[in-house]
């Protein structure tokens, strides 16, 4: 197939073709190889629940063995999947907290706090005692409530209080106001199994509530202690795409998402005896470079450039220029490991809960974090003299990274006044029309960074302020979208108004996909701020991913529209459309309930149309579209004027 119809990324076409002129397989050829794809499946109409199945829903057939019928189907996989996609989120948010608290205490001397100011506003919010004590002694304390908020037998999320006060009172009328997140995912599993529940309402209702156990608790969690413990991202420069790769240079990738692991490998790449030992073996240095989630952590925190994003993963290696390749969690392609094995690049896993056949495994001690990054360090520069033909794009574009809800906060009102007032009246004005959350991964069914990069131009043509995570992060970046320079000439006259004044892009980065909370929290401040109504679901805002993968984009998407918002996705990555009134329930009467509600939209300019559609709606519904007349107060006006 012709590279430009697998990727708009011309780095990615080079490589695409030079794997497909070497006979290497990657990501789209796998899925050619597949021909046509399970329709069942697709439509989440295949249960493989029990024993008595699979059972495949059809016309002939339109119950499962165990009478199950389409809803309770279909709603089951998306429970499970939602659940998946939580345990993901959350999982990773258990081991920071882990670490954090091992940071504390001094029983991983590698990792210290390093925001200390969000450390101590963290600590008020969890009632943590600050007076008198040391960093590590609060640290402590609130490490360990964090973990608790994981398993605790009673009680419901803590971070769930930072939602505006009628968006709790709807999820506790609801009853989904999430609790321990580990109790959540056991029950969506239990729900779910043959013979529990069997009302599609009432699986999907807790659909929400594991999901919203992850936005406003686990993934929320994950982003807070990060923060602490590896500094909030402000913004900054640096550099996206497979040009960031030297020639001269032994290069790193690191990829996942856990920035524990990473953090290190870029602390240890610069170390000096490292260094040398580089110049010892011909290189004129070291470059670390990251690909997925990972690469977002180290560009908001660091200026360390990024390789890709997801399907980016096996065409960095195919450049024969990569010496080691450490993986860690989620999205980590096992292609990868027969890629490899064309090239001298050394593949190796670094989780115990995550290994590949035929791969070499280093366990993260996270004891000697900083020691077990040198060691990986040391492997690669070793590997430098066995490199072949090394052929390396030159694509490339500067990005600014790091737009966290503190920096925002700071950009738009200084030390002394910082405040989300100057974007709430920007937005009640008009000059900002709304807000559009784009997100997600790269899918082979589409064609790589086509659907996100078409809509966000989209949108900020029409004075949309773009924020966005994960991958779709990176595929805007890699289109100069995130480079103020650039992305500005494409902004709406309002829009570009607002962003020269305050010296941003039209598209603010806020990290990995674990960071779409930065997202809730600065929804939640819109609200606070005033003049936008007294709910998320009264924003004149909306989110989208048009190239899901992972499980963990439907938890994603079911907390945003748990939380009251619209949430478009691709037909082609929603796997509920095999059941009407679960389709009914999640385009429609889910908005009855919380506010939000899920739409499917493939194509790009029709879905922006959709979210600018609905921004409009919303903008009606708060009267902010009406012009008011000028009025000239004459004396008897200015003295009728009170003080309050």
């Amino acid at each position: 197939m012709d590279p430009k119809k697998r990727s708009i990324d011309k780095a990615a076409q080079e490589m695409i073709a030079l794997m497909a002129e070497k006979g290497q397989q990657n990501a789209w050829d796998r899925l050619d190889a597949q021909g046509a794809q399970c329709g069942f499946g697709k439509q989440g109409i295949c249960c493989r629940i029990c024993a008595m199945g699979p059972c495949r829903v059809t016309k002939k057939a339109p119950l499962g063995v165990c009478g199950a019928d389409e809803d309770t189907i279909v709603a089951r996989n998306f429970l499970r999947a939602v659940a998946a996609g939580v345990s993901a989120h959350s999982d990773h948010g258990r081991t920071v907290a882990e670490v954090f608290i091992a940071g504390a205490k001094g029983e991983a001397k590698d990792y210290k706090m390093k925001d200390t100011t969000k450390l101590f506003k963290l600590a008020e919010e969890l009632g943590v005692k600050t007076k008198d004590r040391s960093v590590n002694e609060i640290g402590i304390d609130v490490g360990e409530i964090a973990l608790a908020e994981f398993g605790k037998p009673v009680g419901t999320q803590l971070m769930a209080r930072r939602a505006p006060a009628p968006r709790q009172e709807i999820w506790k009328k609801l009853g989904v106001t999430p609790r321990a997140v580990d109790r959540e995912v056991t029950e969506s599993l239990h729900r779910s199994t043959m013979g529990v529940d069997q009302n599609y309402k009432n699986i999907l209702t807790h659909a929400s509530r594991v999901a919203l156990a992850d936005g406003w608790g686990g993934a929320m969690l994950a982003t807070e202690l990060q923060d602490v413990l590896f500094g909030t991202p402000y913004p900054g420069t640096g550099e996206v795409n497979m040009g960031v790769l030297k020639k001269d240079e032994v290069n790193i990738i690191v990829h996942g998402h856990e920035p524990i692991l990473s953090e290190m490998i870029a602390v240890a790449s610069q170390d000096e005896e490292l260094l040398a030992k580089a110049k010892k073996v011909g290189a004129n240095g070291i470059t670390v470079a990251g690909t997925c989630c990972t690469a977002n952590e180290l560009l908001m925190r660091h200026g360390i450039p990024i390789a890709g994003n997801f399907l980016n993963q096996e065409l960095v290696i195919a450049t024969g220029a990569i010496e080691l390749m450490a993986v860690d969690v989620q999205c980590v392609m096992q292609g990868l490991a027969q890629v490899a094995k064309c090239y001298h690049t050394k593949l190796v896993t670094t989780t115990d809960k995550a290994q590949m056949p035929d791969v070499e495994h280093v366990s993260m001690d996270e004891h000697n974090a900083l020691e077990s990054a040198k060691g990986l360090v040391t492997m690669a520069i070793d590997n430098f003299k066995n490199r072949g033909d090394v052929y390396i794009p030159k694509e490339k574009n500067a990005a600014v990274g790091g737009f966290s809800f503190e920096s925002i906060n700071y950009m738009l009102g200084g030390r002394f006044r910082a405040s989300f007032r100057p974007l709430n009246d920007n937005i009640i004005n008009g000059r900002i029309r709304g807000i559009a959350g784009i997100v997600g991964c790269t899918n082979p069914k589409m064609p790589q960074d086509y659907t996100h990069t078409t809509l966000v131009r989209e949108l900020i043509k029409r004075d949309v302020l773009v924020l966005t995570t994960g991958c779709a992060t990176i595929a805007c970046g890699k289109q100069g979208l995130t480079n103020p320079k650039i992305a500005v000439e494409l902004a709406g006259p309002g829009l570009r108004e607002v962003c020269e004044a305050i010296g941003i892009a039209p598209v603010l980065t806020c990290g990995s996909c674990v960071d779409n909370t930065r997202l809730l929290v600065s929804c939640s401040e819109l609200v606070r701020e005033g003049g936008l109504g007294d709910d998320i679901s009264e924003l004149p805002a909306a989110g989208a991913c048009l190239e899901s993968v992972s499980e963990k984009a439907l938890a994603i998407g079911q907390y945003f529209v748990a939380s009251g918002m619209l949430v478009v996705f691709a037909k082609e990555t929603m796997p509920i459309l095999g059941s009407k009134n679960v389709c009914d329930y999640l385009f429609k009467g889910i908005e009855k309930d919380l506010g939000g509600h899920w739409a499917i939209e493939s194509d790009p300019v029709k879905a922006a149309e959709m979210i600018i559609q609905h921004i409009e709606s919303k903008r009606d519904a708060l009267g902010i579209n009406k012009e008011k007349e000028r009025k000239l107060y004459d004396m008897a006006d200015r003295r009728a004027l009170t003080i309050e």
